[in-house]
């Protein structure tokens, strides 16, 4: 049974991932506006990113678990997802599920896998 503890740092965990992903896409866009660099490597940086930024909420909310950190990780992966598509959804009516997202969903689900597995372990240490 999950305690209050461990829904604690799930949340905690996803919204540092989602400050992470933050800095990061600012400091891209600062890039983008004041050099010469193109956007051509937006999906790159939008996938590390994410994949950075799951790592990081998985890590945290398997540090609040007892047991199963690869599953809390997972399910920070998962959050971190949906809430985001949720927004993309009310603020891009546009936005539809493609190759492309599925992929970002799948990374986003293992990256916090790995990030809760890590979690788990070092916690004991």
């Amino acid at each position: 049974m999950p305690t209050s503890k461990s829904v604690k740092h799930l949340i905690i965990g996803v919204l540092m991932g989602y400050a992470i992903t933050a800095i990061v896409f600012l400091g891209y866009a600062m890039l983008i506006t004041y050099t010469e660099m193109s956007e051509r490597s937006l999906h790159t940086v939008v996938a590390v990113t994410t994949l950075l930024s799951v790592l990081v909420a998985g890590f945290d909310a398997a540090r609040g678990a007892t047991y199963k950190g690869w599953l809390w990780g997972m399910g920070a992966g998962f959050l971190y997802i949906a809430v985001l598509a949720i927004i993309m959804m009310i603020l891009l009516p546009h936005f539809g599920v493609d190759g492309r997202t599925l992929l970002i969903l799948a990374l986003a689900i293992v990256g916090g896998g790995l990030g809760g597995i890590l979690g788990i372990n070092l916690k004991k240490q």
